[in-house]
């Protein structure tokens, strides 16, 4: 949207969008676009809400408050329930997706595990009004974030699914390793997390951290970009760099035969529908 589209998304918050029809209208045809590329397909696809940034602290500088953001996030997902009534036919899961309190690129400030639920809590029982079939919790940088993240939900009685993201070698932001990461969370929350992504990183970033190990397993999917750049690098790039869509198409069809178990796949940084087609054409 920012340099295809030329939208203005400070922030990069896109739940602004649903205040006005113009803004409603592209997350309506990008979706739409996801969903139709899933019915060429024959297969099921993950429709995202638009509130990854809709939590207090990324949102206030945006002059939204806490009833605003209330608003925010069950309109997103009152957006999603109507696109799947619309399109029956195709198997969709609506997933209330959540954010990082900071800069996921960069966790200046983080959280002990107790700090992190009372903070999340806000924006999940928000989430829970709108009914998703999941909460997915992305860009997380980590673990203890994520452990409150995961009983924030549980309190809920919500599934969640969390998505760290990752460095250009492999491992998270706080030089934690991922399967590490993985299992920390799990020990701490008794497994409730339904399964692990890995977001925001290409392929060549973390291929070789993924190794045997019974982590792995937990692991269900990769969301990933288009660019090889690092997170640095991305943040201060003034020019899309869109990468090879065809190249990262051939990347995903290689890492779902090497992980049959995956079942979880999708563009970030950098990507549009030329690389999600790439990919479904590997996949099927």
């Amino acid at each position: 949207m920012i340099f295809n589209q030329n939208v203005d998304l400070p922030g990069f918050a896109t739940f602004p969008l649903l205040e006005s029809e113009a803004g409603r209208n592209r997350l309506v045809k990008s979706y739409q676009e996801q969903i139709d590329l899933a019915r060429e397909f024959g297969c099921g696809t993950m429709l995202e809400s638009a509130t990854w940034m809709a939590n207090g602290d990324r949102a206030a500088p945006l002059g939204y408050n806490r009833e605003q953001l209330a608003s925010a996030n069950f309109a997103a997902l009152k957006l999603l329930h109507q696109m799947a009534s619309k399109n029956a036919d195709v198997p969709l899961r609506i997933s209330a997706q959540i954010g990082p309190r900071c800069d996921g690129y960069r966790p200046h400030m983080q959280m002990d595990e107790t700090e992190a639920e009372r903070y999340h809590a806000i924006q999940m029982a928000q989430i829970a009004q709108g009914s998703p079939d999941i909460v997915s919790a992305f860009t997380m940088s980590y673990s203890e974030e994520v452990i409150g993240i995961v009983r924030a939900a549980q309190h809920h009685s919500l599934p969640i699914a969390i998505s760290f993201t990752l460095e250009t070698d492999g491992k998270l932001p706080t030089g934690m390793a991922l399967g590490e990461a993985i299992e920390r969370v799990d020990a701490v929350t008794n497994h409730y997390t339904d399964y692990f992504l890995i977001n925001c990183a290409h392929p060549d970033h973390f291929m070789a951290n993924l190794v045997d190990a019974p982590w792995i397993k937990r692991l269900k999917g990769v969301v990933v970009n288009a660019s090889r750049c690092s997170h640095e690098e991305l943040d201060a790039a003034d020019q899309l760099d869109d990468g090879d869509p065809q190249e990262l198409g051939e990347a995903i069809g290689h890492i779902k035969q090497r992980f049959p178990h995956f079942q979880i796949f999708g563009g970030c940084c950098g990507t549009d529908l030329r690389h999600m087609r790439e990919m479904a054409q590997r996949l099927s």
